[in-house]
């Protein structure tokens, strides 16, 4: 056909016995005859024709980069990428809620030093084993059975909540820090909080481990934070106060 209905898409179906070509055209083309057409314009290529000759080419010569201004180049380029590998992606980095007391960063300098004297043995670990200790989220499985040993909430935790007015599903976390560990490492608290979370022995849980604040936070509904909280402490052989913090409301809980 030597011409072209605007924006018409015809879709024929036919039984197999009805597969003759000049009949199946003629159905389309009394289908779509009641729609405008307009006869096709002849294509005019807006370049000439000519095999011989390139249809484009620049007035002017490229410009001409130096070896020297090549090398810069190419160093910015490195510098930029290096940069980019090393930006944290934390969301907490420069809030000042996040941010550890003096006391805490004296704790954390401390603890820096003394795990880079002990940074020797670190190389005799296998590859799987450094491989874990760079994990920063470890997350719960889904689970219907929830442990039977859930006790309701105290009176205390309950007060809160109703002052607060916050569900029993709402989302807690329990914040462990160097105080808390008991002269163990925040990576053999990290590990040990790993094997409670794979193996569902803390319902509804997961956690991060924030390196750079010298803490682990272990996310849990409310629900079960105090059977979480003192399986934490039980499990992981902390020692001290552990705190319970909700967003937009800070610390609602301690035990």
């Amino acid at each position: 056909m030597d011409y072209c209905r605007m924006n018409t898409e015809v879709i024929l179906h036919y039984r197999p016995y009805e597969n003759d070509p000049k009949q199946l055209a003629k159905i389309a083309e009394n289908v779509v005859q009641d729609f405008p057409t307009h006869p096709l314009s002849r294509f005019i290529p807006w370049f000439p024709h000519d095999e011989s000759k390139l249809p484009l080419k620049p007035k002017r010569l490229p410009p001409v980069i130096s070896e020297e201004a090549a090398g810069n180049v190419k160093q910015d380029l490195t510098i930029s990428e290096s940069s980019v590998k090393s930006q944290s992606y934390d969301c907490t980095v420069d809030l000042l809620e996040f941010q550890p007391s003096l006391k805490m960063q004296h704790l954390i300098q401390s603890h820096t030093l003394k795990e880079q004297t002990n940074s020797a043995n670190l190389d005799k670990n296998s590859g799987e084993e450094k491989q874990h200790k760079k994990r920063s989220w470890s997350v719960s499985l889904a689970s219907k059975h929830c442990p039977k040993k859930i006790f309701p909430l105290s009176r205390k935790l309950q007060a809160s909540l109703k002052t607060l007015h916050l569900h029993s599903l709402h989302r807690a976390r329990w914040t462990l820090e160097y105080s808390v560990c008991n002269s163990q490492s925040l990576e053999d608290i990290w590990t040990k909080l790993n094997r409670l979370i794979r193996h569902n022995e803390l319902p509804s849980c997961n956690a991060t481990i924030q390196r750079q604040l010298g803490q682990i936070w272990v996310f849990c509904d409310i629900k079960y934070c105090e059977y979480v909280g003192n399986l934490l402490k039980e499990r992981l052989s902390l020692i001290g106060k552990i705190n319970l913090f909700v967003h937009k409301y800070g610390i609602i809980f301690s035990m």
